[in-house]
């Protein structure tokens, strides 16, 4: 099967090495998140198009921010910028039977199909999208112990931090457009503590706290 074959190959490569992220991924479909067209290229190992000019990140880079975040079963994680639901139904299995991953998408078109397949694959109890500016977060229901940004912010966004619980992380993306810093955010008390962990790009995150949207400009 070639969804093993990639975990594999991020195994032997030492690029994924937690089992509980490898199991993750052996375990969710990441074609079943992709336009018809692309599903015979799901398992390789890159960034695809979705649609809405947004991407789903290649899966090398999926596995580094899951290892990152440290997810427990249990844990309650906001996830901003939703795109095609991968990432989310990649959580959600992780921080089962107790957790729930919030993940909020500011393209309705995007949420309603990645609601459709989380629903689909049996993952609607543990994963609940919502349709908003991600970048002010989702306040009814912080604190979170993880956040994950799938989007570029020209800093870390200030409610993001402000939904952080303590002893939480968050992974958020920071820079201009074209490349940025992956940041670790750690909160201790009222303490925060900011760690690059190396160069990426994303797309922008498009919000009040975010970068404006130059589309419609």
């Amino acid at each position: 099967m070639e969804r093993s074959r990639l975990v594999k190959r991020l195994k032997a490569h030492g690029t994924v090495t937690d089992e509980k992220v490898l199991e993750a991924m052996g375990q969710v479909p990441r074609h079943e998140f992709l336009p018809s067209d692309l599903r015979s290229q799901a398992y390789v190992d890159s960034p695809l198009p979705i649609g809405m000019d947004q991407t789903i990140s290649a899966p090398h880079m999926v596995g580094i921010m899951l290892e990152e975040l440290e997810l427990r079963p249990g844990h309650k994680v906001l996830e901003i910028g939703g795109g095609s639901g991968y990432h989310a139904a990649l959580m959600g299995y992780m921080v089962r039977p107790d957790g729930i991953v919030y993940t909020v998408e500011r393209l309705e078109s995007l949420g309603k199909k990645a609601e459709e397949v989380i629903d689909h694959l049996g993952y609607n109890d543990v994963v609940k999208i919502v349709i908003a500016d991600g970048s002010a977060g989702l306040a009814e229901h912080a604190p979170y112990d993880r956040i994950t940004v799938a989007a570029a912010a020209p800093g870390v966004p200030k409610p993001l931090e402000e939904q952080l619980a303590d002893g939480g992380r968050m992974l958020v993306p920071v820079g201009g457009r074209g490349y940025q810093d992956l940041m670790l955010v750690t909160r201790n008390g009222d303490r925060l503590e900011r760690t690059s962990l190396g160069g990426v790009v994303f797309v922008p995150l498009i919000g009040e706290h975010g970068h404006e949207d130059h589309s419609r400009m």
